[in-house]
């Protein structure tokens, strides 16, 4: 079996080919930009270029490319978004207008414009994938596909993005406290995670394989426990610090306990390490966190504990290099940046029965049980 996982994340879209064929160090696997970074790319030659722009397509990610629509925007050029598009930036349309300075129009509108310059916004590109495994003799033959994304979810107007984050990841939680809870067939996102529900959808658009999609940062921690290392510790703590987001779970007995999610650009060593410690000891609060601009924290189970053992994962992971806490750089079957791929090819043996056999034969593990 083969299932093709396509990781996206700010600064790279990491890809890898699982294959129940080869050995997990063997899998084919690209390292590349971030749809983000190459929209931006565009965005900017736009405005080298005088051209007032137009952006259609659907919800994606954004930081880079919002950054550019705004420098845009400040050299005094117009930007036409259609509604969708626009709701990359924020789901509520008044505030991209009003915050922004974008003017939103229809898709029949967008389609009469001239002298624009036009710019696509979708998370995944199942053609330039497939060109550049073509380009090294190995054409992409697929029975399935899972994307992961970071989505903050549909805040009403009224209720804080973090907040409306940190909820959803109590909820999921409580559904099944698996890290698999995460991760949905196509055809059960739920509502209010819409940017999730537009890569499936554009994921569909392209093929009609079956599709898995799954929130990244949870994705990378559960990668992380391919690491035999990671793994052997039923109690302990793992963090993904990733280029946007920060997110940690602390594990007792196999199971979440408790976590906290923090925006990175708001975290250095010195604090990084503190909330880390508070996550072990069970002193952290949602209220501080919250207040020092992250999402927040979740406690599950308050009973403290001693950290022992941090592993830690993502591409920021450098933030903790020479940290006086007990580190551990996980490295799931070889390869750090992989892991939210391994981590959303794991939780399809959650989501989908009929890959869990050849999953399982090709990650190793039984799964069922705790984490797995």
């Amino acid at each position: 079996m083969r299932i093709l996982a396509v990781d996206v994340g700010t600064g790279t879209q990491d890809i890898l080919l699982f294959d129940s064929e080869r050995e997990p160090e063997n899998y084919l696997k690209l390292v590349m930009p971030s749809p983000t970074l190459l929209v931006a790319e565009q965005v900017r030659r736009a405005t080298a270029e005088r051209s007032p722009l137009l952006l259609t397509g659907v919800i994606m990610g954004g930081g880079p490319s919002a950054w550019a629509t705004e420098n845009h925007r400040r050299a005094g050029l117009p930007v036409y978004a259609t509604p969708d598009a626009a709701r990359s930036f924020n789901d509520d349309l008044e505030r991209v207008r009003h915050d922004m300075g974008i003017e939103i129009v229809g898709e029949d509108e967008a389609a009469a414009l001239r002298d624009v310059a036009r710019v696509e916004l979708r998370d995944f590109h199942l053609d330039a994938i497939r060109g550049a495994f073509a380009a090294f003799g190995a054409p992409l033959e697929i029975d399935g596909l899972v994307v992961g994304v970071f989505d903050h979810g549909n805040a009403p107007s009224d209720v804080s993005d973090r907040l409306f984050r940190l909820n959803y990841l109590a909820d999921r939680l409580a559904v099944d406290d698996r890290l698999s809870t995460f991760a949905f067939p196509a055809d059960c996102i739920p509502p209010i995670m819409t940017r999730l529900r537009a890569v499936a959808a554009t994921v569909q658009r392209q093929t009609d394989l079956p599709q898995v999609v799954m929130d990244t940062a949870p994705a990378a921690v559960l990668g992380a426990l391919e690491d035999p290392r990671v793994r052997a510790e039923p109690d302990t703590l793992i963090v993904n610090v990733g280029n946007f987001h920060t997110l940690a779970f602390r594990f007792c007995e196999g199971r979440v306990a408790a976590l906290f999610e923090h925006h990175t650009g708001f975290l250095n060593q010195v604090n990084l390490e503190r909330w880390l410690s508070e996550l072990a000891a069970g002193t952290i609060t949602h209220e501080r966190v919250f207040a020092e601009m992250g999402h927040g924290a979740l406690i599950r189970d308050k009973r403290p504990g001693e950290l022992h053992f941090l592993a830690v994962i993502g591409p920021r992971r450098a933030m903790l290099r020479g940290s006086c806490l007990p580190v551990y750089f996980a490295v799931p079957h070889g390869d750090q940046m992989l892991a939210g791929c391994f981590g959303m090819i794991r939780a399809c043996a959650d989501v989908m029965p009929a890959w869990a056999e050849a999953i399982r034969a090709g990650l190793g593990g039984v799964g069922g049980k705790g984490l797995w």
